[in-house]
Protein backbone atom coordinates (compact mmCIF):
# COMPACT_ATOMS: atom_id res chain seq x y z
CA UNK A 1 0.00 0.00 0.00
CA UNK A 2 1.39 3.24 -1.21
CA UNK A 3 1.95 5.70 1.71
CA UNK A 4 -0.94 8.28 3.32
CA UNK A 5 0.45 11.65 3.16
CA UNK A 6 -1.32 13.99 5.77
CA UNK A 7 -0.98 17.64 4.59
CA UNK A 8 -3.08 21.07 5.03
CA UNK A 9 -5.40 21.41 2.32
CA UNK A 10 -5.24 23.61 -0.94
CA UNK A 11 -8.03 25.36 -2.93
CA UNK A 12 -7.90 22.33 -5.42
CA UNK A 13 -8.88 19.94 -2.94
CA UNK A 14 -12.65 21.51 -1.97
CA UNK A 15 -14.29 19.18 -4.57
CA UNK A 16 -13.10 16.24 -3.12
CA UNK A 17 -13.33 17.05 0.45
CA UNK A 18 -17.21 18.07 -0.44
CA UNK A 19 -17.44 14.81 -1.77
CA UNK A 20 -16.44 13.48 1.65
CA UNK A 21 -18.66 15.58 3.34
CA UNK A 22 -21.80 14.44 1.38
CA UNK A 23 -20.50 10.70 2.06
CA UNK A 24 -20.71 11.34 5.95
CA UNK A 25 -23.83 13.01 5.48
CA UNK A 26 -24.90 10.41 3.68
CA UNK A 27 -23.55 7.46 6.51
CA UNK A 28 -25.60 10.20 9.00
CA UNK A 29 -28.98 9.41 6.89
CA UNK A 30 -28.38 13.37 6.45
CA UNK A 31 -27.87 14.09 2.85
CA UNK A 32 -30.45 16.11 2.23
CA UNK A 33 -28.73 18.57 4.97
CA UNK A 34 -25.93 19.25 2.88
CA UNK A 35 -26.88 22.60 0.84
CA UNK A 36 -23.56 23.65 0.65
CA UNK A 37 -21.96 24.62 -2.88
CA UNK A 38 -18.54 23.97 -4.07
CA UNK A 39 -17.98 27.69 -5.11
CA UNK A 40 -19.30 28.61 -1.64
CA UNK A 41 -17.14 25.74 0.35
CA UNK A 42 -13.95 26.51 -1.82
CA UNK A 43 -14.77 30.84 -1.01
CA UNK A 44 -15.44 30.22 2.78
CA UNK A 45 -12.01 28.07 2.73
CA UNK A 46 -9.62 30.39 0.82
CA UNK A 47 -11.25 33.92 0.20
CA UNK A 48 -10.18 36.71 1.05
CA UNK A 49 -11.53 36.01 4.49
CA UNK A 50 -11.14 31.94 5.01
CA UNK A 51 -13.38 30.63 8.30
CA UNK A 52 -12.59 27.19 8.33
CA UNK A 53 -8.74 24.97 7.31
CA UNK A 54 -8.22 21.03 7.08
CA UNK A 55 -5.91 18.93 6.84
CA UNK A 56 -6.39 15.84 4.23
CA UNK A 57 -4.99 12.53 3.72
CA UNK A 58 -3.74 11.75 0.35
CA UNK A 59 -3.12 8.22 -1.19
CA UNK A 60 -2.57 7.95 -4.78
CA UNK A 61 -3.12 11.27 -5.12
CA UNK A 62 -6.77 10.53 -4.37
CA UNK A 63 -8.03 12.59 -1.18
CA UNK A 64 -9.34 9.62 1.35
CA UNK A 65 -10.15 12.08 4.25
CA UNK A 66 -10.58 14.92 6.08
CA UNK A 67 -10.45 17.14 9.17
CA UNK A 68 -11.98 20.47 9.22
CA UNK A 69 -11.19 22.89 11.74
CA UNK A 70 -12.22 26.06 12.65
CA UNK A 71 -11.57 29.08 15.68
CA UNK A 72 -14.40 29.07 18.05
CA UNK A 73 -13.89 31.35 21.34
CA UNK A 74 -14.74 30.53 24.87
CA UNK A 75 -15.36 33.56 27.66
CA UNK A 76 -14.21 30.86 30.50
CA UNK A 77 -11.39 29.26 28.39
CA UNK A 78 -10.62 31.38 25.00
CA UNK A 79 -9.59 30.07 22.04
CA UNK A 80 -10.53 26.84 20.90
CA UNK A 81 -10.34 24.58 17.77
CA UNK A 82 -14.08 23.39 16.56
CA UNK A 83 -13.33 19.81 14.91
CA UNK A 84 -16.02 20.28 12.06
CA UNK A 85 -15.61 16.74 10.05
CA UNK A 86 -13.23 13.90 10.82
CA UNK A 87 -14.08 12.11 7.93
CA UNK A 88 -12.04 9.24 5.82
CA UNK A 89 -13.74 7.19 3.12
CA UNK A 90 -15.69 3.76 4.12
CA UNK A 91 -13.33 1.91 1.70
CA UNK A 92 -10.12 3.42 3.34
CA UNK A 93 -10.94 3.10 7.13
CA UNK A 94 -9.19 1.23 9.78
CA UNK A 95 -6.11 2.31 8.17
CA UNK A 96 -5.07 4.42 10.62
CA UNK A 97 -5.76 7.70 7.99
CA UNK A 98 -8.46 8.63 10.96
CA UNK A 99 -6.02 8.85 13.95
CA UNK A 100 -3.34 10.49 11.65
CA UNK A 101 -5.74 13.12 10.85
CA UNK A 102 -6.89 13.70 14.54
CA UNK A 103 -3.18 13.83 15.69
CA UNK A 104 -2.22 16.52 13.01
CA UNK A 105 -5.41 18.30 13.81
CA UNK A 106 -4.57 18.08 17.60
CA UNK A 107 -0.57 19.06 17.16
CA UNK A 108 -2.18 22.22 15.26
CA UNK A 109 -4.02 23.22 17.77
CA UNK A 110 -1.67 23.03 19.78
CA UNK A 111 1.68 24.34 18.21
CA UNK A 112 -0.89 27.52 17.69
CA UNK A 113 -2.29 28.31 20.96
CA UNK A 114 -5.68 27.23 21.13
CA UNK A 115 -6.66 26.02 24.97
CA UNK A 116 -8.28 23.29 23.77
CA UNK A 117 -10.05 21.19 21.00
CA UNK A 118 -14.07 20.17 20.94
CA UNK A 119 -16.15 18.68 18.73
CA UNK A 120 -19.35 16.20 18.74
CA UNK A 121 -20.52 12.91 18.07
CA UNK A 122 -23.53 11.41 17.55
CA UNK A 123 -24.53 9.11 20.43
CA UNK A 124 -25.81 6.02 18.24
CA UNK A 125 -21.89 6.35 16.14
CA UNK A 126 -20.22 3.55 17.91
CA UNK A 127 -17.19 3.74 16.03
CA UNK A 128 -16.16 7.05 16.78
CA UNK A 129 -16.93 7.20 20.37
CA UNK A 130 -14.82 4.38 20.36
CA UNK A 131 -11.96 6.04 18.35
CA UNK A 132 -12.57 9.23 20.57
CA UNK A 133 -12.02 7.33 23.84
CA UNK A 134 -8.56 6.66 22.74
CA UNK A 135 -8.14 10.48 23.63
CA UNK A 136 -9.65 10.40 26.94
CA UNK A 137 -11.89 13.23 26.16
CA UNK A 138 -14.45 14.49 28.77
CA UNK A 139 -18.00 13.59 27.00
CA UNK A 140 -20.77 15.97 28.14
CA UNK A 141 -24.04 15.67 28.83
CA UNK A 142 -25.30 18.40 30.44
CA UNK A 143 -25.45 21.02 27.00
CA UNK A 144 -27.86 20.86 24.45
CA UNK A 145 -27.31 21.09 20.60
CA UNK A 146 -28.73 24.24 19.70
CA UNK A 147 -29.27 25.73 16.42
CA UNK A 148 -31.61 28.47 14.22
CA UNK A 149 -31.62 28.31 10.47
CA UNK A 150 -31.17 31.44 8.62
Amino acid sequence: MEEIIIRKAVKDDCAPMLELIKELAEYEKALQEVTLTLEEFTKDGFGEAPVWGAFVAEWNDEIVGISLYYDRYSTWKGRRLYLEDLVVTERMRGKQIGKKLFDATLEYGKSNSYSGMVFQVLNWNEPAINFYKKYNPKFDDEWLNVSIEF
